[in-house]
């Protein structure tokens, strides 16, 4: 059964989950609609691109542990992307990240889930035009929902999000929902924020 977590709170993936090796982090969203009046430019669709970035001790120390449309896999091969949605249409997930739990090396002990929207600045967006944004964690052996965690705030102004992260605690692994906006106008600078 799912669990529905509220921002901030975390929860124990491994430890009522014997076997569990690996996991599906699904995320979604959708774009409000917008008003368009006759002479109104065409709005550009918003192209949200999720990330996964390693950590050793709460660090990232090399730009090959970010994961992300520019780089599918890890060095390890234990985090995938599994492709880019240009527009978040639809329903379910937008875009999925997979994380071999099980084969992850030890020195790193977080990996935090982003999102950011691409050229956010330039297109003039932020997550104000975005509703029904989630993340969800998936074990892959049933394909069963273990949580998932609505944000339900307002980020308007905000152009990237801290989602979550799943990290090592005393041997098991953990999700901590997070929900963190931030002004930073692309991953780099999102990225910044851990080195």
């Amino acid at each position: 059964m799912s669990v529905s977590l509220q921002k901030g709170q975390k929860v124990s993936l491994t430890k009522d989950n014997a076997g569990l090796s690996q996991i599906v982090v699904g995320l979604g969203w959708d774009e409000v609609k917008r008003s368009k009046g006759f002479f109104a430019p065409k709005p550009k669709p918003i192209d949200c691109d999720a990330s996964a970035i390693l950590l050793k001790s709460g660090r990232l120390m090399d730009k090959g542990d970010i994961v992300y449309f520019g780089n599918l896999q890890h060095k390890s091969g234990t985090v995938t992307h599994l492709g880019d949605n240009l527009t978040g249409a639809g329903d379910g997930d937008d875009e999925q990240i997979l994380i071999d739990l099980a084969r992850v090396p030890a020195e790193y002990d977080r990996i935090v889930i982003v999102v950011n929207i691409y050229q956010a600045v330039e297109r003039g967006q932020n997550f104000g035009m975005i509703q029904n944004a989630f993340i969800r964690l998936v074990d892959t052996r049933n394909n069963n929902e273990m949580c998932k965690y609505n944000l339900t705030e307002d980020y308007s102004g905000m152009t990237a999000m801290i989602f979550g992260e799943v990290y090592r605690h005393n041997g098991e692994w953990k999700f901590n929902a997070m929900g963190q906006g931030t002004t930073d106008p692309g991953l780099i600078e999102v990225c910044n924020r851990f080195v």
